[in-house]
């Protein structure tokens, strides 16, 4: 189910945001850029098919290390996102895409503190509220780099927050997401 809001444009009073995060630019972390990383021959094939795949919306994970069982301490992670196709100028089109590829990676924040990751076996990962906000225009199909974390995790849930910045450091949309992050109960069944 989805309930959406829609405010009309305004000028307003107040007029701020937060910076965005200082990481290398999505050219730095190309397939073949990462492939010259030493770190790229640890990293499992069934990843690195992942994030090659053909999927509507490319992703460029900038802290690597976690896919290795590197822990990040404060849980902030960050990728780089957009939409494999060239979009229509319909800003509608563009939020809609946002709303979907905003869900691809948000609960790795919180395993991400544990050296864990959404492709562990002995996870059960799953969305269970998201809620999203747009405050400034963007487009789908340019870059667009999602800097995640994640403030708590408890009995089985993780909240993660994520905010959306174009290129020229603009934020665009801010993320809060709810998840359940277990382990399984059983031993999980080999592909």
């Amino acid at each position: 189910s989805i309930m959406v809001s829609f405010h009309a444009e305004e000028e307003g009073s107040f007029n701020h945001q937060d910076k965005m995060p200082d990481v290398p630019p999505p050219e730095k972390l190309t397939a073949e850029e990462v492939s010259k990383q030493p770190i790229f021959k640890e990293m499992p094939e069934f990843i690195r098919r992942y994030y090659e795949s053909d999927r509507p919306i490319e992703l460029r994970p900038v802290e690597l290390g976690r896919y290795f069982g590197h822990k990040i301490d404060d849980g902030r992670i960050h990728i780089w996102i957009r939409t494999v196709a060239k979009l229509p100028d319909d800003p509608a089109l563009h939020m809609c895409a946002l709303a979907y590829a905003s869900d691809f990676s948000l609960l790795d924040a919180v395993m991400a503190r544990y050296g864990s990751t959404l492709f562990d076996q002995r996870m059960m990962p799953a969305s269970l509220d998201h809620a999203m906000w747009f405050h400034r225009p963007f487009r789908a199909d340019e870059w667009l780099l999602y800097s995640q974390d994640s403030p708590s995790a408890q009995g089985g849930r993780g909240l993660t927050r994520g905010l959306i910045f174009k290129q020229d450091g603009t934020l665009i949309a801010s993320v809060a997401q709810e998840g359940s992050v277990r382990e399984r109960k059983e031993k999980p069944v080999q592909a």
